[in-house]
């Protein structure tokens, strides 16, 4: 098996460091892992694109390369220079320090990758690491994930796809914030939403006078409803769930369809 590898912790991050053992697991003795991801931190980048400047790619090893850009931008490299000539069969983004759960979903530039990943026909999976008191002490903090990833990864590529709907699949897996003994096992699990929970920002003036504002995020021990991703986290389990890049209500439709004429 081929497969890509990115972050959007950037290149030197301990959580790509994490990715790299469960791709060499998945991929096998004869099969490839590259490393295409960014020069530096892209948190919350989203699904954001370079569109209106050139983005430089360096060579830092076999398969192994750093781009100036997003997550995405990493995945657009990888798939029309690097590797045009021998597609991945699986794109791995993460591991990301910090949950990718209920409304963090929305802005990841982890989850960018898979989104990106998936709109150009390769099987994605997003994988992040929930942090909390009771594995930011551990020698690696990223434990649970690295023991637990592949297996997921496995399960999940075990799976058939519905396709129908036009946009592929691709796969946000959250791992909860405990040791890796302590994981309870997996839970499919929809995207939740922590009530009350939203950025917001922080002003502090710099000791030249100017006003500047820090963007904050909220309690990330807020659980959603039972049963949805961050919840199940809490709970000591592995929340995946599937997701498209559909972004209509399709729920809506029966109760606007006044608008029609």
């Amino acid at each position: 098996m081929r497969i890509l590898i990115t972050n959007d912790d950037g290149i030197n991050a301990p959580g790509l460091k994490a990715l790299a053992g469960i791709a060499e697991t998945l991929a096998g003795p004869d099969g490839e892992v590259w490393t295409v991801a960014p020069a530096f931190e892209q948190s919350g980048v989203a699904h954001c694109i370079n569109y209106t400047k050139p983005t430089l790619i360096t060579q830092l090893g076999t398969r192994r390369y750093m781009i100036e850009g997003s997550p995405a931008d990493c995945v657009l490299c990888a798939l029309y220079d690097p590797m045009k000539d021998a597609r991945p069969d699986l794109i791995l983004s993460g591991v990301n320090r910090g949950n990718n759960a209920s409304e963090n979903t929305l802005y990841s530039g982890t989850i960018g990758a898979a989104i990106e990943g998936a709109l150009q026909g390769v099987p994605s999976v997003a994988l992040s690491q929930y942090f909390g008191p009771n594995n930011n002490g551990l020698d690696d903090p990223f434990e649970a994930a690295a023991q637990h990833g592949a297996d997921v990864c496995r399960r999940i590529l075990s799976q058939k796809e519905n396709d129908a709907n036009g946009y592929g699949l691709f796969w946000n897996v959250n791992f909860p914030p405990i040791a890796a003994t302590e994981v309870k096992g997996i839970r499919l699990a929809p995207q939740g939403r922590r009530p009350g929970v939203n950025f917001s920002t922080i002003p502090h003036v710099s000791p030249n006078g100017r006003r500047f504002l820090w963007i904050a995020g909220g309690d990330q021990h807020t659980p959603p409803a039972q049963g949805t991703d961050a919840a199940v986290n809490l709970d000591g389990y592995i929340s995946v769930t599937p997701m498209r890049a559909d972004l209509t209500a399709h729920d809506a439709f029966d109760g606007i369809s006044d608008l029609n004429t």
